[in-house]
């Protein structure tokens, strides 16, 4: 059974910009090295963890550090890219099927992500890109099925239509076990539109 310790010492912390734009998650060292170097303007979540260092000889005094789950961190430039409407972050099948849910779009199961698929709603031997807003999660025996078809050649609907996350979205899509405060600050970046915010808990 994993100590609560460990549990802490795995938990992402979310780095952001001066101005609040999500950037990245970093695990507690890296956050600690932000820290060490001076890089963390402010922090705007909850404290997460305490770390000790070692004795000071002439003070007698212990370091410490505390980490919380949210740094500022200075510089914007990492951002101002991600900032472009036209920017798209990159397409994989652990954010995809986060982005669905790891629901397949066609029979509506959920599954774990060795019984899904991505599947190119538009087939690429029919055209189809393999980009956001054409490629679905689909459960194994729904994309068997499918084929090299369309939905509606092969008389299946689509449950939802796909769509390509914002920078704010795809952070959220990349973390692993998200803390409340971190959900809801990534929440308040996200479009009003975003299909996302129907199955995240409000505060």
């Amino acid at each position: 059974m994993v100590s609560l310790s460990q549990q802490v010492l795995r938990t992402q912390i979310l780095r952001t910009d001066l101005a609040g734009m999500p950037l990245e998650w970093v695990d507690y060292k890296a956050a600690a090295r932000l820290y060490f170097l001076g890089q963390v303007a402010y922090a705007c979540g909850n404290p997460l963890m305490l770390l000790r260092g070692g004795i000071n000889a002439q003070t007698r005094c212990r370091s410490s550090l505390q980490i919380h789950s949210i740094i500022a961190t200075h510089g914007t430039h990492h951002a101002l890219s991600k900032l472009r409407e036209d920017y798209v972050p990159p397409l994989s099948n652990r954010t995809l099927f986060q982005r669905d849910d790891h629901l397949c779009m066609y029979c509506g199961g959920r599954f774990s992500s060795r019984h899904l698929s991505r599947d190119h709603v538009r087939p690429i031997s029919g055209g189809g890109a393999d980009v956001w807003t054409n490629v679905v999660t689909a459960c194994v025996r729904c994309n068997n099925f499918k084929a090299g078809r369309t939905p509606e050649a092969a008389g299946m609907e689509l449950l939802a239509v796909p769509f390509t996350p914002t920078h704010a979205e795809y952070i959220y899509l990349m973390g692993r076990h998200v803390l409340a405060d971190q959900m809801e600050f990534l929440r308040a970046h996200f479009p009003r539109t975003s299909p996302l915010l129907r199955r995240l808990p409000t505060g």
